[in-house]
């Protein structure tokens, strides 16, 4: 794994990379949509963990469900996007880990005598991904409108049923009434002509030393 990307991947990932908020009327398909998926998934998390749960909202109808939770400011430019993922957080994704961390056999019962742990790790790793999810979509060809702006606690109840004591079935892909939200992100191929001038980021020396 020693070649270096070329300049043209890391324009695509990082320098010329933007946040949309405008959508050519471009669909994006459900194999895209796996292939991002299989692409994020080996972005390190702590002891593999892998909190992260995705719904990806593709119809008018999922949409619909989401427009209540938005911020004004968020409301056409999500409703616009061909997909808008919700990135959550799984509370019990130490359930998994005897399948993802099988040589930490004790990695599940200490998350599970330490809730507090638990979910600062989930939400912690949960956003690790997001950024993994973000140049994973970027290396398939797809913009990102990756934002907050939105009530947490309205997604969770209409989306993870958050108050529900019931837990579901261990087979479910992500555990409903466990699962809690993160960060929303629009997915597609963005307006390149509705972009504003890029705004500056620090130097090096304003944000880094070398010690």
């Amino acid at each position: 794994m020693s070649t270096r990307l070329s300049d043209e991947g890391m324009d695509l990932l990082f320098r010329q990379a933007r946040t949309h908020t405008h959508w050519l009327n471009k669909p994006v398909s459900d194999a895209t949509l796996h292939e991002l998926y299989e692409l994020m998934k080996w972005g390190p998390t702590s002891v593999n963990g892998s909190p992260a749960r995705i719904l990806f909202l593709r119809t008018e109808a999922a949409k619909q469900r989401l427009l209540p939770a938005l911020a004004s400011g968020n409301i056409d430019k999500t409703m616009s996007a061909p997909v808008t993922a919700i990135i959550g957080y799984n509370l019990r994704f130490y359930d998994k880990l005897p399948k993802l961390s099988p040589h930490n056999p004790a990695m599940k019962e200490m998350f599970i005598k330490a809730p507090e742990l638990a979910e600062i790790t989930a939400r912690r790793n949960s956003s690790l991904q997001g950024a993994y999810f973000i140049l994973a979509a970027r290396a398939l060809g797809l913009d990102c409108g990756p934002m907050s702006g939105f009530d947490n606690a309205k997604v969770d109840q209409e989306f993870f049923g958050a108050g529900q004591q019931a837990y579901p079935d261990e087979q479910e892909f992500f555990t409903t009434c466990c699962t809690r939200s993160n960060f929303l992100c629009n997915l597609g191929y963005g307006d390149s002509s509705q972009l504003h001038p890029r705004a500056p980021r620090l130097d090096f020396d304003e944000a880094c030393q070398l010690l």
